[in-house]
């Protein structure tokens, strides 16, 4: 009975087997792509064996397939975690010790980096930790099979069909063997997971072998992660940010990016700093709140190299995570205050506060399911509006409420 009851559960959550019409669809769209493959320089011979008996992979998440229900969409880890979850003391005690060997292992390659890019070796530690475990997480998937297949079928279609010909191109350019050249699911490459147009954009051949290898060089890799904060904006020799002690009395409805002032100006009005003491030339740069947890958790104070840590990934999280990590691996701490207890609402959850928000004039950034900063600073500005208790976290249960409220 169980095993009747476990081989129904099967079939009813695999994927669909593609059908002869499905693949010579996908076999159509595939051909289609040789003009534009051919105008940025792929040759026919590069085209022709790189989609040989390419075949759709119907496993991957957030693809759209006919006759298939429509799935919550799997999301970052980002966006799916608590920051208890995702900043879990384990995973970063770890990445820091293997960090800090790591930093002897590579001094000479990682001062050469920051010579040329001014990007400290802790900060290029921590991005190559938080993305592959420097290197030991072995990305699952060929990067063509992938990019085509979320063309073909995913959500984002039209960007993922740049970076399939840009894909092509690397391959045309051999930069890498097609057999190691491995993605994530979403396509992102190597040790320092570049998608294609990232690789084009920010890619350095470090070592000097004439290829840009991100997936075999460790030099090139982390080069290129330096070129790429550096082009998105990094400021030589500052802080990302760090944490403070919250005044008695603190409305989180301001913990957003466009409320900015001096870090001088916000020790004023009771921000104490915990693990950092701003020097005097930090006093005068102006700063951010940021309260991840909203009221239930560690709270920050955020300068400009917090954002180009979100240049490389947007999510909040994944910029804190490096930053803390990055601290750590160059002899600082752990976070001085603990995280509360809180339940992650899913996706589509948050997609009904932020409607909701959206509707009542509180919020009018876009519809994404992810509980980002403008996200918790809206919901805070109608908790007061609405007389609820302020704590800036989009819970399932508000969520609840808010369809109650339709």
């Amino acid at each position: 009975m169980i095993r009747a009851a476990l081989v129904l559960l099967l079939m009813l959550y695999a994927p669909p087997p593609a059908t002869a019409q499905s693949e010579a669809e996908f076999r159509a769209f595939i051909q289609s792509l040789w003009p534009e493959a051919e105008k940025i320089g792929v040759s026919r011979a590069t085209f022709v064996e790189a989609t040989r008996g390419l075949k759709p992979n119907l496993s991957l998440p957030d693809l759209v397939i006919p006759g298939k229900p429509k799935a919550i969409p799997r999301g970052q880890p980002e966006f799916e975690r608590t920051p208890a979850q995702y900043l879990s003391e384990a995973a970063l005690s770890r990445l820091t010790a293997q960090g800090r060997k790591l930093a002897a292992e590579h001094r000479a390659t990682l001062a050469a980096i920051e010579r040329r890019f001014g990007v400290p070796p802790a900060v290029i530690l921590a991005i190559w930790g938080r993305e592959t475990n420097f290197g030991a997480a072995k990305l699952p998937h060929d990067t063509i099979e992938v990019l085509a297949t979320q063309a073909f079928l995913g959500r984002r279609k039209e960007m993922f069909r740049g970076e399939l010909l840009l894909a092509l191109k690397i391959l045309e350019e051999q930069h890498v063997a097609r057999a190691a050249m491995k993605a994530s699911w979403a396509g992102a490459m190597g040790h320092t997971q570049f998608l294609p147009t990232d690789f084009f954009k920010y890619a350095v051949d470090f070592d000097g072998d004439g290829h840009r290898d991100i997936w075999g060089s460790v030099p090139d890799a982390l080069a290129s992660a330096a070129s790429q904060l550096l082009a998105k904006g990094w400021d030589k020799g500052r802080r990302w940010g760090f944490e403070v002690k919250l005044p008695a009395t603190v409305d989180c409805s301001i913990a957003e990016p466009d409320t900015r002032l001096t870090v001088a100006e916000w020790i004023k009005r009771g921000y104490a700093p915990l693990t950092h003491k701003p020097t005097r030339k930090e006093m005068t740069e102006e700063a951010s709140l940021f309260l991840p947890a909203g009221l239930n958790g560690p709270a920050f104070l955020t300068l400009k190299n917090f954002y180009v840590f979100k240049g490389y990934n947007f999510a909040d999280l994944y910029a804190l995570f490096v930053g803390n990590l990055a601290d750590r691996i160059a002899g600082g701490g752990g976070f001085a205050t603990p995280w509360g207890k809180l339940q992650q609402a899913r996706s589509d959850h948050i997609e009904t506060i932020q409607r909701h928000l959206a509707q009542a004039g509180f919020y009018r950034d876009k519809i994404d399911g992810k509980a980002g900063m403008k996200t918790r600073a809206a919901l805070g500005a109608w908790q007061k509006a609405n007389g609820v208790a302020l704590d800036c976290w989009p819970s399932q249960s508000l969520a609840q409420r808010m369809s109650g409220l339709r």
